[in-house]
């Protein structure tokens, strides 16, 4: 359910809330959040609660520090793990400059931006998401070790599973906060695991994958464990995917997914500094069902882009190669302008490559264009890319590319 601000304000007033967070991300995508107390809301909705930008990574320096933070009264959540009594919500904020200028770091906005361009130019795009995380023990100090909470395997049961009840609580907790689990399972590596979402609106999906791993590192950790979510956190053993569908909707009724996905196969060298945005997550591709050329197959999981049987509403892609380390709301936002890109300018699909890439020879897999190997030559791929200098703000593309 979408709120409005009288009705946020009614809300909290009525319903014994006493604290609200005001929550945005970095340009990494990690998250935020700063906590108000109820008398601030209306100040906060009229002008905004300032921040320290400088103590943020890419955020400003010391000379430039104030931004302020503009709560989204549609986003609302009312955070059950908190005391029912003296209840704790959360808005998702939007970022400006004192003066009422969008901050260009505020990847959110830029998300925004490119939804609104989409309708533009006469298509609404859809997203889902996968996320793949390990649980850990912790040890006596609480802090995370590298012994995995089970030794289970793919879609295992219980006993061999130990992660089922987890998943039931972040599931549940999730519910509660109006977000729409999918499915859940027992992953390939030892103590892996995955939740799967309904496809929503780019913006909607973005916040819910963010509020995900935030749910999903809570609830582990009232269990003892920790939620490790980077790229490839044990060596020889599968990696986390952030498996992302997406579908397009035309408003002149046309099927444009073939366009679609080719612009996202043309761009997809140039967007992966942000889609696998640390080194670790270089150590994932090309084995263990993550992708390490650029192709697209149907059912074939050893591809970049997926098109699983379906039809009608259902018809989507999956793109295999993001880590859940991207931020959500820069992935999306450019794979949104990819997509755009092919309808743009006509793309059309090559075929589809309908074979194990792991088991193809050294002349198979010459005939195809390779994701970068490393952080360093993804980085240099986006650095001199017109796409990425188009839609990704200088600022932004200086911070990911001059570490």
């Amino acid at each position: 359910m979408k709120y409005s601000k009288q009705e946020v304000l009614q809300y909290v007033m009525e319903d014994d809330v006493k604290f609200i967070r005001l929550a945005f991300c970095d340009v990494f995508g990690k998250q935020k959040n700063i906590s108000i107390m109820p008398e601030e809301l209306p100040r906060a909705f009229e002008y905004g609660i300032a921040i320290d930008a400088s103590a943020i990574a890419g955020f400003g320096d010391e000379t430039h520090s104030d931004l302020l933070l503009h709560p989204d009264a549609e986003t609302l959540m009312v955070l059950p793990w908190r005391p029912e009594h003296g209840k704790v919500v959360r808005m998702f904020s939007t970022i400006s400059y004192p003066d009422g200028r969008p901050f260009e770091c505020d990847t959110r906005s830029m998300l925004k931006q490119a939804v609104k361009d989409a309708e533009a130019a006469g298509v609404c795009f859809d997203f889902g998401s996968e996320q793949e995380f390990y649980l850990f023990k912790l040890d006596e100090k609480g802090r995370p070790t590298k012994e995995t909470h089970d030794e289970a395997g793919y879609m295992d049961l219980a006993p061999e599973d130990k992660g089922e009840n987890i998943r039931r609580e972040i599931c549940l907790t999730l519910e509660q906060m109006g977000i729409r689990p999918e499915s859940s399972h027992h992953e390939q590596g030892p103590g892996q695991n995955e939740i799967d979402f309904r496809y929503s609106d780019a913006l909607t999906a973005a916040d819910n994958a963010m509020t995900f791993q935030t749910v999903v590192r809570t609830v582990a950790y009232r269990n003892g464990l920790y939620a490790d979510f980077s790229a490839k956190p044990l060596e020889g053993k599968p990696g986390n995917g952030f498996h992302i569908n997406m579908s397009v909707k035309a408003d002149d009724g046309t099927d444009k997914l073939g366009s679609v996905i080719a612009g996202v196969l043309e761009k997809a060298c140039e967007m992966t500094a942000f889609l696998n945005p640390t080194e670790n997550s270089y150590q994932r591709f090309g084995k263990n069902k993550a992708p390490g050329y650029v192709s697209w197959s149907g059912e074939n999981r050893s591809q970049l882009v997926r098109i699983p049987a379906a039809v009608g509403e259902y018809r989507r892609a999956e793109l295999r190669s993001p880590d859940p380390t991207a931020n959500p709301y820069l992935a999306f936002a450019l794979m949104i302008y990819a997509g755009l890109y092919g309808i743009e300018n006509g793309l059309e699909l090559p075929p589809a490559e309908d074979f194990n890439l792991y088991k193809a020879d050294a002349q198979t897999l010459a005939r195809f264009k390779k994701l970068p190997e490393d952080l360093a030559s993804a980085r240099k791929m986006a650095a001199e890319s017109e796409f990425i200098k188009t839609h990704v703000p200088a600022s932004v593309l200086d911070i990911y590319c001059s570490k």
